[in-house]
């Protein structure tokens, strides 16, 4: 009795860089530095005139080159310094990955909340905050408006963005997705005395098919000032944070206080009305009154401490 042969599946034996080129996943070395060029003079060009036409803040944009590989090592690679975003452009790639530095991000806010960019020092590096990573979200919508306005993809999409993530929060890629090939795109960006890096993380099968289109007017997608900032303040006064509220009691000796004990009473230092201060991350920004509403315990808003400007910078920060 004749065994029948075993078949196999040439592209199982082939090896994972010839299939991808053969597949258009792939590209000479040489083509992907011309396409990763021409998006770095695309960026160069109007990324500040995005930023500067609707901040007024001067902007510095340049390309700093490319770098190839699978596209789950060049993610492993962000630092975690960097604020990442998972985006989308219908007939054009359907998973690309957007970076940028959080100073970027600190810088901008505290710039559109009056500071002068020529004052502003390296902030301290750090995760954002969920306030800062609301401000992201515009950050990278200019970002993905350029690439949108640069590359030749048909229908007219706009780029569709998952939320901004710090990134040592990214969840780890699983080893049994399949990968593909992608070049990162690096570009250096400063804002005054504050310098740092965004970039784009691209696959390759993308990029290939990719002709750069240089926009004809650089103020197409201009907006006022004043629009922006109030998105950012409206930002804000959605977010939530955490009140704090401190009630100076009678002053005691160390002697009596090292004695205290369950169920001993310190009287509030206050009689009547009694003082609270009230704060928000270290901030005092109300004077109120101690009170009870029903079974409830309260405060009573009696003064501001601190300007609304001065709170919205405060807890922006």
């Amino acid at each position: 009795m004749t065994e029948a042969p075993v078949t196999t599946n040439p592209a199982a034996r082939m090896d994972g860089a010839l299939l991808a080129r053969l597949t258009g996943g792939l590209g000479d070395r040489r083509t992907i530095d011309k396409i990763c060029s021409d998006f770095g003079q695309l960026y160069s060009d109007f990324l500040p005139d995005v930023i500067h036409s609707e901040t007024h803040l001067a902007v510095e944009v340049s390309y700093e080159g490319c770098e190839t590989g699978l596209m789950r090592d060049l993610i492993a690679d962000i630092s975690d310094e960097f604020v990442v975003v998972n985006a989308s452009l219908r007939n054009w790639s359907p998973g690309f990955v957007m970076t940028c530095g959080g100073g970027f991000v600190m810088t901008l806010m505290e710039c559109l909340l009056g500071s002068d960019p020529a004052t502003l020092d390296e902030p301290i590096v750090r995760p954002l905050s969920k306030i800062e990573l609301d401000v992201a979200v515009m950050v990278f919508e200019k970002i993905a408006s350029v690439l949108r306005s640069g590359v030749n993809a048909p229908g007219g999409f706009d780029s569709i963005l998952e939320r901004p993530l710090n990134a040592e929060d990214m969840p780890k890629s699983s080893d049994d997705t399949p990968d593909q090939f992608a070049a990162a795109m690096r570009f250096s960006i400063a804002l005054g005395r504050v310098s740092t890096q965004f970039s784009l993380i691209v696959p390759q099968k993308a990029l290939l098919k990719t002709t750069v289109v240089f926009p004809k007017s650089k103020n197409q997608q201009s907006r006022v000032q004043k629009e922006w900032a109030d998105q950012i303040g409206e930002q804000v006064r959605r977010s939530q944070i955490t009140l704090e509220a401190r009630i100076r009691l009678q002053t005691l000796t160390l002697r009596t206080i090292s004695r205290l004990m369950e169920g001993d009473v310190i009287p509030f230092l206050d009689e009547g009305d009694v003082h609270v201060d009230v704060s928000a991350n270290g901030k005092d920004m109300y004077v109120c009154e101690f009170g009870k509403s029903g079974a409830n315990y309260m405060v009573r808003v009696k003064d501001n401490v601190s300007s609304d400007d001065e709170i919205l910078r405060h807890l922006m920060g």
